[in-house]
């Protein structure tokens, strides 16, 4: 005999950051896996330390990690991870990352400037990550960064029927709150069945990050309900200044749609004193107490992150997700 034939089996195994566990364990409820135990601390210096308890030898390894505050210890946890996962032989390693980090850094305003985007890439890369699953990437060329494939998910069916339910027969208008969010505005003008688009002209000041002036309002809106779409909410001056905007041109009501709920201070602060009168969002980053606001609805991204787990796990399509787009 010039050879040995071994049984071909796969087994699923689910790994959680400290990131947002809580987000980890929603998605094995979903999978019916729980995520492995796990010795994870900082030594007193600071540098992290990571063990699994259980074998990940021959495993396909699916590492949750949202990159919430504290963004850089998160994204070396993950390093972190991922190599002990390729040290602990595990056979294909999945990098599930809900926000990608550093995602507004994906290309060179002027000199001398990093395309951070791109080297959180090559570090996962280096680590050991063979794929990496995510969610509203903030421009999909990032997907280009990665030597390896990148599932990038959508969350806009989800939050596109909660809107559609919760706004039912009321005029709407899409809104993009800058010119660069016209492309995503336009889709959900499609998925909410052709309704008008809109888009406030803003300038910014490249020297001032996180600082905008809104000039005017471009499209339909007056006595119409005006929904806001964007990929995150940081500081929330883009979008509180859109509001202002909106109702200044007769907007009969202001909602928001966003995927990712980053809430930098003074975020909650902004929205809380806006005419905004609803703001839906994803949990693909935690939200502490202190961040919770009463027009604040969190619908939970962790059914639509599971089944592209599954479908990467059973070599499916990831794309058939979202009726072909992609």
């Amino acid at each position: 005999m010039g050879s040995i034939v071994a049984e071909n089996r796969k087994s699923l195994m689910l790994f959680s950051g400290r990131g947002f566990p809580e987000l980890a364990k929603e998605i094995g409820e979903v999978l019916g896996v729980a995520p492995t135990p796990a010795d994870a601390y900082e030594f007193a210096n600071g540098e992290i330390f990571v063990r699994f308890k259980d074998s990940v030898r021959g495993s396909d390894a699916f590492v949750v990690q949202s990159v919430t505050h504290g963004v850089n210890t998160w994204v070396m946890e993950t390093l972190i991870m991922v190599d002990a996962l390729k040290r602990g032989s595990a056979k294909r390693i999945t990098v599930v990352l809900p926000f990608y980090p550093y995602a507004r850094q994906d290309k060179k305003h002027r000199g001398r400037e990093p395309i951070s985007a791109r080297l959180v890439a090559d570090l996962l890369k280096t680590a050991g990550a063979n794929r990496i699953l995510t969610v509203d990437l903030h421009t999909a060329q990032i997907q280009g960064f990665f030597d390896g494939p990148v599932d990038h998910l959508f969350a806009m069916d989800i939050l596109a029927e909660y809107v559609e339910h919760r706004y039912a027969g009321r005029p709407m208008t899409v809104v993009a709150p800058d010119s660069g969010r016209v492309r995503v505005a336009e889709r959900w003008t499609d998925r909410l069945g052709g309704c008008p688009l809109a888009f406030i002209h803003k300038t910014r000041d490249p020297m001032k990050p996180n600082q905008v002036v809104a000039n005017r309002v471009v499209g339909e809106v007056e006595g119409r309900v005006c929904l806001i779409v964007d990929d995150m909410i940081d500081t929330g001056g883009t979008i509180a200044k859109a509001a202002d905007i909106l109702k200044e041109s007769g907007a009969a009501e202001i909602v928001v749609a966003s995927t990712h709920a980053l809430l930098s201070d003074p975020a909650t602060e902004r929205l809380k004193n806006s005419p905004i009168s609803e703001v839906v969002v994803t949990n693909t980053l935690p939200l502490p107490p202190e961040k919770q606001l009463d027009k604040l609805t969190v619908l939970s991204i962790a059914p639509l992150l599971a089944r592209a787990i599954r479908e990467v796990f059973d070599d499916g399509s990831v794309t058939t997700l979202f009726g072909g787009l992609s």
